[in-house]
């Protein structure tokens, strides 16, 4: 069978929970490393405004419609020579968001395992392909907060608290046991990415060492 990682570059993708600095990471590290940056489509989500404002209506559109995009992206990449940092992993459709509303009741049992069953089928070898590098950010609860509060986002604002309590807590345990892919945590009190240009450097190596470990360096 060929060997699929011969027929593109290395994929960096990152994770963390909405408002931790994933999108400015991502396009440092695109910009420093020379890579592709492939983003999050969030704006032109049909259904997200809808979710936030009836989470019980909206979650299985919500996820579907996230999971579809995400792995035509990653197809995307998977055919592409370039290297590239993507905005979020697949897996945190599965592992977080859609769990969290299944627990909270907003998924239906037959729609979880429906939404499940698919993201299986999808990213089942040799039709998927891991990321060569996981970056997971970390940061302390009300830093997060209150960079949602800071940047705005009408839907975002109307969110209870309560609700990025329990999306920090599932994040936090899903990462205890990620095991998809080479894993590194970055707190984000130690890097400042836009003030602090020696930090960044220091971060950026520091990735490098990482993918070189892993024989995915460019």
């Amino acid at each position: 069978m060929t060997d699929h990682h011969t027929k593109r570059g290395p994929l960096i993708s990152i994770a963390g929970m909405v408002g931790v600095g994933k999108t400015s990471l991502a396009k440092t590290l695109a910009d420093a490393l020379g890579y592709k940056l492939s983003m999050e489509k969030v704006d032109d989500h049909p259904y997200l405004k809808d979710y936030y404002e009836d989470f019980s209506r909206w979650s299985f559109h919500v996820q579907i419609y996230f999971l579809a995009e995400r792995f035509k992206e990653h197809q995307r990449i998977f055919h592409d020579s370039h290297g590239y940092v993507q905005d979020r992993t697949i897996y945190e459709d599965v592992d977080i968001l859609a769990r969290l509303q299944y627990e909270a009741g907003n998924l239906s049992q037959r729609d979880y395992h429906t939404y499940r069953s698919l993201f299986e089928a999808m990213t089942t070898f040799p039709y998927f392909a891991p990321p060569d590098l996981v970056i997971y950010l970390r940061g302390d609860l009300h830093t997060i907060i209150e960079r949602i509060q800071k940047r705005g986002r009408p839907m975002e604002l109307k969110t209870p608290v309560q609700y990025w309590e329990m999306l920090y807590n599932r994040y936090e345990t899903w990462i205890r046991s990620f095991n998809h892919a080479p894993l590194l945590i970055v707190d984000i009190s130690e890097y400042d990415l836009y003030n602090d240009h020696k930090r960044t450097q220091e971060l950026i190596q520091l990735i490098q060492k990482h993918l070189t470990a892993n024989s995915f360096q460019s």
